[in-house]
């Protein structure tokens, strides 16, 4: 950025304070609810000083912020730590403030419909005069009214459940009955009614759309599973398709939410759309890992064997986690480029097992430490070694770090256990192996063999 085309200019510290600033951005970190010096309380900024920091990397991007008044947009250009202090230097430029746009009741009204068909645990069409025609649930405390529904479609729907504060007899008029509290039998929470009516010019001329929102989730506590978690065939084809895209606008709204985007929020609503978001990601990672757990348990499973390099693979698979290794401050070393390591593979395949060796051993590893990637060529075999420095296992653990749903008492990182079942699949499909070496206190390593 030209300095002629510089605002104002900023410096952070080492933990992200921001320290001096000129204005208009001095104001617009009060505004925002911060100090000066004091954190930064600009949350697109505070992101992206955060990377440039941990990172050691320029950033350049435009932020948007509402400061209680107005939308600001600003360019900003984020120099990464060069000084004693270890912070970062800013610029910013093209700075522009416009009101913000008021929510119309009809977008109001839109976007809570749209919250309620993400949240509803149970969604049904109805006609015109309010009877059944289709239900689908997916809770368990749910199977009884859906059931009953089912076999009573052509009826009303308000035949199926209670209102405790309605007195009135029924069928009633929709918009009576649309944010209604009832009680559902077989379930003992509480549901809250949303009737969307769908047709023009009258509302409702072409039916309505049912959704029942629970007041409080079901509970998560889940039995303790005795045995492998048998997958439903066609699990990736049917189901998969079905969940991504509601998770991924899940995920798209927490980070709307989290980013203040919408408007100003607390600091700790924002942390818990964050962690709304963070758990979306790992569903969605949950269900790519329970789609492949259904291919390599299929009977006609089989990989598609060619002529690939362990050594371009395991370097590759370097490049693409290198982002997350910085942030965690662990070095990845990769096979230097003149080595090389032929085996026979399917490559796609292969680089998935490599991902997965590579992203636990960042996960495990402390800061500070190296994850190396070594390959090596015998007569009829060639071998790629993932070799971490974390705290190792023992010969009890390593006999059942690959069984199914297997985490070695990680809870709560949101990994499913099966990637390493799944790598194991892959690898002796292909006519290999994969086997770990470990003690505690001493790393660990895990080798993949490929027919050479």
């Amino acid at each position: 950025m030209s300095a002629s085309n510089v605002f104002a200019r900023g410096v952070t510290d080492g933990e992200d304070r921001l320290i001096e600033a000129d204005e208009p951005l001095a104001g617009l970190q009060t505004r925002c609810g911060g100090d000066l010096p004091g954190t930064v309380a600009i949350p697109q900024l505070l992101e992206a000083v955060r990377k440039s920091r941990t990172l050691g990397l320029k950033i350049a991007r435009t932020i948007i912020a509402f400061d209680g008044e107005a939308m600001v947009r600003a360019w900003v250009d984020i120099a990464p730590p060069q000084q004693s202090h270890g912070g970062c230097t800013i610029e910013v430029g093209a700075w522009t403030a416009t009101p913000p746009t008021a929510e119309t009741d009809d977008a109001a009204a839109a976007r809570r419909i749209e919250i309620d068909r993400d949240v509803a645990e149970l969604t049904a069409r109805l006609d015109g005069s309010q009877r059944l025609l289709t239900v689908d649930a997916h809770a368990a405390d749910l199977d009884q009214v859906a059931h009953a529904m089912r076999a009573g479609q052509g009826k009303l729907w308000s035949e199926f459940v209670t209102f405790p504060d309605l007195a009135h007899r029924q069928p009633l008029h929709w918009r009576l009955l649309d944010g209604a509290r009832c009680e559902i039998p077989g379930s003992g929470r509480r549901w809250t009614v949303t009737l969307v009516p769908l047709g023009r010019p009258e509302p409702g001329s072409a039916g309505f759309e049912l959704l029942f929102v629970a007041d409080t989730p079901l509970s998560e506590q889940a039995p303790l599973l005795e045995e492998p978690l048998a997958i439903p065939p066609a699990f990736a084809q049917e189901v998969t398709p079905v969940l991504r895209q509601p998770i991924a606008r899940i995920i798209a709204n927490a980070e709307t939410i989290r980013a203040r985007l919408a408007g100003p929020l607390a600091d700790e609503y924002s942390d818990y759309a964050a962690d709304i978001a963070s758990a979306g990601q790992h569903l969605l990672s949950l269900i790519d890992d329970l789609a492949d757990l259904e291919a390599v348990e299929s009977a006609d499973f089989s990989t598609q064997p060619d002529l690939i390099d362990l050594a371009d693979v395991a370097r590759r698979a370097t490049g693409i986690l290198a982002v997350r290794a910085r942030a965690k401050d662990i070095q990845l070393l990769a096979p230097g480029e003149s080595e090389a390591a032929p085996a026979t593979g399917e490559f796609r395949r292969v680089l998935q097992i490599l991902l997965n060796l590579v992203g636990n051993a960042i996960a495990y590893s402390p800061a500070g430490s190296r994850v190396t990637l070594s390959v090596d060529k015998a007569e009829e075999v060639s071998r790629v070694t993932v070799a971490d420095e974390g705290p190792g296992m023992s010969a009890e653990q390593g006999g059942r770090v690959f069984n199914q749903f297997e985490r070695l008492g990680r809870s709560g990182d949101g990994g499913s256990g099966l990637g390493l079942y799944i790598s194991r699949k892959l690898a002796r499909a292909m006519g290999g192996d994969l086997v770990v070496e470990s003690a505690p206190g001493e790393g660990a390593r895990f080798i993949l063999t490929l027919p050479g």
